[in-house]
């Protein structure tokens, strides 16, 4: 019996070979059959969907496919059994066969969630979230891997868009906690899909969204954090409790996203791991594999994610998905922590003025004292002193109050245009209340730098400027309905002196400033 055990082992290791998990939200793949459930821009014979365009939008999801080349593929916005078996059929026509597939089974639902598998899929079955028509399950399949069992959950959550809030996606997060809180506590699992929650949920949960307190369905129910910091590979080794590591944390903050969710770049699509995926034994994740999946065809020109064209009331037979598909290896192989631990954080750099002599950061820095001096939405301004530099958080500031003192641990240095940035901050500590009067600038008699912030001035609107006497500096509100008529008066409450190839004024709210005249 010892050595038969002694060959079978010697049998998997020879035959061992990485592969690739992935996840693609296809941007509602639908058929050309009346359901009754369809989204109103999918219902056959309208808006131009019809059996030609289905053609093209399966041929233009069957490419990306094939490109990606993944081994077990979790798939969101499928509408149904039938229309994933037509994919399924054109794939394995042009050379890119999946033996194997489920998908949920949710009545009501216009889309369901699928996963492709060139493994044996031993069973599925659906987590249900909510018995409300328009929920989505969750899907739950085992897969056999080289005579190991895995367990792929692939999710798609709740949107943040129209009735988006938080307390939504903590539903699907409750069900699949009290499912994974069933398995034994060796199983091997992947989570992976479009959870509509960045990896860093905590940090850029919205105001429009937040009926939770603060509470993220990501990062507090799902165990992605503990002891108030992401989870890092280093904590797998650390703890016995069930903690979860999204493989976000394995790329620079710079190549952090999937999606553009009105026009910020996001991290949706995810794919989380447990500890049993870096113990050594059986499946292991293999250290910094994972990616982003990019090829030329799915931007377009200008830079964007060249989505699925619908324009005008019509589709368009033109782009692919407004997501990007996310990708991982695994093997049968031990896994391989990382030799060097990161250096916690680069005690070099104590200000803000630092920051600006670089080009990046390798480390995190932490900011003492950083105040608040003006926040919009995610977004928000930090100094340290009056007189000193000021710089601007980026999609990261859900957290922060203005008028209030942190110590800040921020990542993520970038120059956008012109404009510096930060693209991740953390509350280390909360020291209190500003008087922020001294922070801002009253006139624009100050030597203009970029980063402060101008209140209670006036000026002439023409042209896209904004003319203050003998002065005259470009103006840019965010949303194009707030630009005022030519020759206006202006009174600006509030504003960023911004830049983006030249210094400007920024408004981001109709509140902050009024028409004069």
């Amino acid at each position: 019996m010892r050595y038969l055990l002694l060959y079978f082992s010697l049998f998997l290791w020879l035959n061992a070979k990485p592969f690739k998990v992935a996840s693609y939200n296809v941007e509602n793949l639908f058929d050309a059959r009346y359901q009754g459930t369809e989204y109103e821009e999918y219902i056959p014979h309208k808006h131009n969907w019809n059996a030609r365009m289905v053609e093209i939008k399966l041929k233009h999801t069957a490419e990306v496919i094939c490109d990606l080349d993944a081994d077990i593929l979790g798939l969101q916005e499928v509408e149904n059994e039938q229309i994933l078996r037509r994919l399924s059929t054109l794939l394995r026509r042009v050379g890119c066969p999946y033996r194997y597939s489920t998908i949920t089974q949710k009545k009501g639902a216009p889309i369901q969630v699928a996963l492709l598998s060139r493994y044996p899929i031993r069973k599925s079955r659906d987590i249900v979230v909510s018995i409300a028509p328009r929920v989505r399950n969750i899907l739950e399949a085992e897969v056999e891997v080289g005579g190991y069992p895995l367990t792929l959950f692939v999710n798609h959550w709740k949107s943040k868009g129209y009735d988006g809030f938080e307390s939504k996606r903590i539903a699907y997060a409750k069900a699949l906690k009290r499912r994974l809180a069933t398995l034994p506590p060796q199983r091997e699992y992947i989570l992976l899909g479009d959870f509509n929650s960045d990896y860093n949920a905590d940090d850029t949960l919205s105001e429009k969204n937040n009926d939770t307190d603060g509470k993220t369905a990501f990062n507090d129910i799902l165990p992605t954090r503990i002891n108030g910091k992401l989870v890092r590979e280093r904590d797998l080794f650390k703890t016995k409790q069930m903690i979860l590591y999204t493989l976000w944390l394995e790329l620079p903050i710079e190549k952090r996203w999937s999606q553009k969710f009105y026009g910020k770049r996001s991290t949706p699509d995810q794919i989380v791991i447990p500890r049993t995926l870096v113990d050594g034994r059986g499946i292991d994740y293999v250290n910094d594999s994972f990616g982003v999946f990019h090829r030329d065809y799915l931007f377009t020109k200008r830079g964007y994610i060249n989505r699925w064209r619908y324009k005008h009331g019509k589709h368009m037979a033109k782009g692919y998905s407004d997501h990007l598909p996310v990708y991982a290896w695994f093997d049968t192989l031990p896994y391989k922590p990382t030799a060097i631990p990161p250096q916690k954080v680069d005690e070099s750099v104590k200000s803000i003025d630092d920051l600006y002599r670089l080009q990046s950061l390798e480390h995190p820095v932490l900011l003492k004292d950083a105040v608040v001096v003006f926040r919009r939405g995610n977004h928000a301004l930090l100094k340290q002193s009056p007189e000193g530099r000021g710089i601007f958080l980026y999609g990261c500031a859900s957290r922060l109050k203005e008028g209030l003192r942190y110590d800040l641990q921020v990542e993520g240095l970038k120059r956008y245009k012109g404009l510096m940035e930060l693209l991740g901050a953390h509350i280390v500590k909360q020291k209190g209340k500003v008087d922020l009067t001294a922070y801002r600038w009253k006139s624009l008699q100050h030597k203009l730098r970029q980063n402060e912030v101008v209140e209670e001035i006036e000026g002439t609107y023409r042209h896209g400027a904004l003319y203050l006497g003998d002065q005259k500096i470009p103006i840019y509100f965010k949303n194009k309905r707030f630009i005022p008529k030519e020759g206006s008066r202006l009174k600006i409450a509030y504003a960023h002196l911004g830049y983006y190839k030249r210094l400007q004024l920024v408004i981001y709210s109709k509140k902050d400033f009024e028409t004069l005249e």
